[in-house]
């Protein structure tokens, strides 16, 4: 209830940009972004005596949140060359290009900007076409190489197998126009930091048996990011174990009022617990800088969405102007976020199927909303809506919500 309460609170000052620009709309504070990139700054640069930031693009690719965080002394970490030119047409000088299967012309722009771009490879195959790529440009270019956390299912396409990596450090010593000068692992939907800290102790090991002049090589340790934002995942009963085996089996698991609470660890405790195994099994092997590749704790509460109501067809069922394109994927049948009515705002969840105006019966905003009442014309807000909705948008039946700075009107 105090989440809802703190965006009423600020009900006027969303509902005034909608007197310039209509619904529907992302809305871009930027002041959130600046204190979350200081808050997550301080809390790693407080363990390890060398760390460097990286913006995860991925989560949320509007360029204006690329700018506040380079401004914030964060770099880049990009995973295609889409947004290669982006971050440097944003004159980033400190850029990180991971993923798997890049191809050749995205690898000959990074080697062409190898000033800038620390390329992270993702194969052996990959070594040896970023070698070719860097003889034909007559370039010396930096990388490192990821390390699959996870060998079995899907996983497995990222990275090399971590056993490989005295392998791999030797054909790289072969490539003489690649400087293999680190090591990417990440770990995903991190709710704690235990998956983090446990590879940390494997690679530790690894690193054990490798020669020392080998170690001595490793400038940096690049660890990813999948922070789980501070609230927590909030899930509808649909999300939760239960709901998706009766979903199996044919039933019906909608209890509007009924949602679910996953709590995250603060920051602060991650910083602790990964510096501290950090200091336990890589320090003692190698000295090297730590690098860190947030991006939904960043950005995942620096954008909200403004909706608003057009045909109300049931005192249960509304139509909204916007449809679930706009986020690009179903989440609100499986993940809960609030539906604050703005123009009627009050701390009372009603349940109502609130929809949107795609020609899909999984056009779901959600099941409830929060207001006294719910009426044609009302404005509605999903806040919190700022990673890995915006960059998953689809040009799908209907327009796209523009995005409005709250500190810069036009942005």
């Amino acid at each position: 209830m105090a989440f809802v309460q703190d965006y009423f609170s600020r009900a006027d000052r969303y509902l005034q940009v909608l007197k310039e620009t209509p619904s529907p709309l992302y809305l871009l504070d930027t002041d959130v972004l600046k204190l979350r990139a200081r808050e997550f700054k301080a809390a790693f640069s407080n363990v390890f005596p060398a760390v460097s930031f990286y913006y995860a693009v991925k989560s949320n690719n509007h360029p204006e949140v690329s700018r506040v965080l380079l401004g914030s002394g964060f770099g880049l970490d990009v995973s295609s060359g889409l947004e290669l030119e982006m971050a440097l047409a944003l004159e980033a000088t400190d850029i990180v290009f991971s993923g798997p299967g890049k191809t050749t012309e995205e690898l000959t722009l990074a080697a062409a900007h190898t000033d800038r771009v620390t390329i992270l490879l993702d194969s052996f195959g990959e070594l040896r076409r970023l070698n070719a790529v860097a003889a034909h440009l007559g370039r010396s270019v930096r990388a490192g190489v990821r390390l699959t956390t996870n060998p079995e299912g899907l996983w497995r396409k990222f990275g090399i197998d971590p056993e490989q990596l005295d392998v791999f450090w030797t054909e790289a010593e072969a490539c003489h126009h690649v400087n293999l000068e680190g090591i990417q692992f990440h770990t995903s939907w991190n709710l704690s930091p235990m998956a983090q800290t446990g590879f940390f102790r494997r690679l530790g090991k690894i690193l054990e048996r490798m020669d020392a002049s080998r170690r001595a090589m490793i400038r940096f340790i690049d660890m990813g990011g999948g922070y789980w934002p501070p609230q927590g995942e909030w899930l509808q009963a649909a999300g939760t174990p239960e709901g998706l085996l009766k979903t199996a089996l044919g039933k019906d698991v909608v209890s509007p009022k009924d949602h679910y609470s996953q709590p995250s660890t603060p920051i602060s405790v991650f910083a602790k617990e990964i510096g501290r195994a950090v200091s336990k099994h890589i320090f003692p092997k190698i000295q090297c800088r730590i690098c860190l590749e947030p991006g939904r704790w960043i950005c995942n509460d620096a954008m909200h969405l403004l909706i608003s109501v057009v045909d109300k067809k049931a005192p249960d069922l509304v139509i909204t102007d916007a449809g679930t394109n706009a986020v690009g994927w179903e989440r609100f049948e499986s993940d809960y976020f609030p539906v604050l009515n703005l123009t009627r705002p009050a701390l009372t969840e009603t349940p109502c199927h609130v929809l949107g105006s795609l020609c899909t019966p999984h056009d779901v905003w959600g099941y409830t909303f929060w207001g006294k009442g719910i009426e044609e014309g009302d404005v509605l807000m999903i806040p919190t809506q700022g990673a890995y909705t915006y960059s998953l948008r689809q040009h799908f039946i209907k327009p796209l919500p523009r995005v409005i700075s709250l500190q810069k009107p036009h942005a």
